[in-house]
């Protein structure tokens, strides 16, 4: 019996009206699903908090046990589920096989969450037992995009789980089942209890609902950073946290040093991965000047001969962009680009939603596919001359996310890397890596730093409680 029966995937009537689920690659409608209003954000967080606290109150052995079968359903439903992710988020079957992987292992570290957030045992200049402990907050909100639509909602939503909260998740409506509603299946089969997960499939209405709900503390956003300079903005208003995961522009260095051929394959990898359609992509490729000319050309070989279309029928590297309006800025910064002098080396192209990886030599500082984030499969690669000027221009951002050095000589590579303020950094690879027990954000215009991954997700989805026990009532002056 399938997982996702598209007659019975949403239990819960919500009454937002109905979307298509959309495959990009063919324009076929998969399915319909109904999104969410404002009410209905309402409704489920006040469902969401009266489950809760019997949740909370429930063993962590309990917890964690729903949170191992959740990763054993990942694997055991990994056909439906990949073919969920090829179909209405465009990933080739590898990409979605990678998120499936994490999904599953990001269940398993949640599991082991359920039993670490003991507090400590503080001095007391009182005769009294003085200690903190962590308690959940009660009901988070998860903000997830389209683009790792399975990872980017289950990497908060397993760990809130398990530390003992509820969670409305609002998934983009353009992956509303692979990134919303599987997550609902996988925890209903695995025994979570009802009502305590709600999937809110919906807009920036939506969205702005939960992130002003008086009854959801802690927003977990990814996303856009224009988007989540509202959320926090937002958020901030309310005095309610708000974990957020933005945008990127990331730089490979390649230094002088680098094995060529080495490099192209990091680049080509980082850049063209997932059609670039990733906050990791990178973004901006700085080669030192001594392998600039033979980098390009061969990078443009490379992207020259990766096979892009349609993931569920062919064999191919990249599949569709998500929808029209994402190609269209994809397409205008490149136009923009080359108008403004840069040299198309490969790509620029475009049938229906499929977009050819592209090259793009001779960029500079106001070029707009280098200096924007793109959010596409293009490579605008720079020279430099120096150590000094390679951490200047990887510096030259109003991002911080992830850092890629290409060097023979680790220790400089690391050397450099304290120079460039980012959140991650990779030597000897490029910039797209993602490990369920490693923390993930960025600084800057990238977000609020490392608010996923092991113990970050202690402080994102647990508050700290001072309590003190004394034998006697205190006597206190008056």
């Amino acid at each position: 019996m399938p997982l996702l029966d598209p007659k019975t995937w949403q239990p819960v009537r919500l009454s937002g009206g109905e979307s298509d689920v959309v495959e990009p690659a063919t324009g076929e409608t998969l399915g319909r699903v109904t999104l969410a209003s404002a009410d209905d954000v309402g409704t489920a967080a006040r469902t969401a908090g009266a489950v809760q606290t019997a949740w909370a109150r429930t063993p962590h052995s309990a917890r964690a046990a729903v949170l191992r079968r959740a990763g054993d359903l990942f694997t055991a439903h990994a056909d439906e589920l990949r073919e969920w992710l090829v179909r209405e988020s465009g990933s080739i079957p590898g990409k979605a096989d990678f998120e499936l992987h994490v999904a599953a292992q990001e269940c398993y570290e949640a599991a082991a969450l359920a039993s670490r957030p003991a507090g400590q045992v503080l001095p007391s200049e009182a005769l009294r037992l003085s200690y903190t402990r962590r308690v959940p907050v009660g009901v988070v909100g998860v903000i997830a995009p389209f683009n790792a639509p399975l990872i980017l909602a289950i990497r908060s939503v397993a760990p809130a789980l398990a530390l003992g909260n509820g969670v409305l998740l609002k998934p983009d409506p353009r992956t509303a089942v692979c990134g919303g509603l599987a997550l609902a299946a996988v925890f209903a089969e695995a025994g979570l209890p009802e009502g305590l997960l709600h999937v809110l499939p919906g807009g920036a209405g939506a969205g702005q609902a939960l992130v002003a709900d008086p009854d959801v503390p802690v927003v977990s956003f990814t996303g856009s950073t224009a988007a989540g300079r509202a959320v926090g903005e937002a958020a901030g208003r309310a005095l309610k946290r708000a974990h957020l995961e933005l945008g990127g522009n990331s730089a490979l260095v390649v230094l002088e040093d680098a094995d060529l051929e080495g490099a192209v394959a990091q680049a080509s990898w980082g850049s063209f991965f997932h059609q670039g359609q990733i906050c990791m992509t990178t973004g901006r490729h700085l080669v030192h000047e001594s392998l600039y000319e033979e980098y390009v050309e061969r990078l443009a070989a490379k992207a020259e001969s990766l096979a892009v279309g349609d993931p569920h029928r062919e064999k191919v590297h990249l599949g569709p962009i998500i929808d029209q309006g994402q190609l269209d800025k994809i397409h205008a910064l490149v136009e923009a680009s080359t108008a403004g002098g840069a040299k198309l080396v490969a790509g620029g192209t475009h049938s229906g939603l499929f977009y050819r990886p592209t090259v793009l030599a001779g960029v500079g500082d106001d070029t707009p596919a280098y200096a924007e984030e793109v959010f596409g499969p293009v490579a605008p690669v720079r020279s430099f001359s120096t150590l000094d000027e390679a951490a200047t221009l990887a510096s030259a951002s109003p991002y911080g996310l992830s850092l890629g050095i290409v060097t023979r000589d680790t220790a400089l590579g690391i050397q450099l890397a304290d120079r460039i303020p980012t959140g991650i950094v990779h030597i000897n690879d490029q910039t797209v890596n993602d490990e369920a027990v490693a923390p993930f954000g960025g600084v800057a215009a990238s977000g609020t730093g490392a608010r996923f991954g092991g113990e970050a997700n202690l402080d994102a989805f647990t508050e700290v409680r001072w309590t003190t026990v004394r034998r006697e009532p205190a006597d206190h002056p008056f």
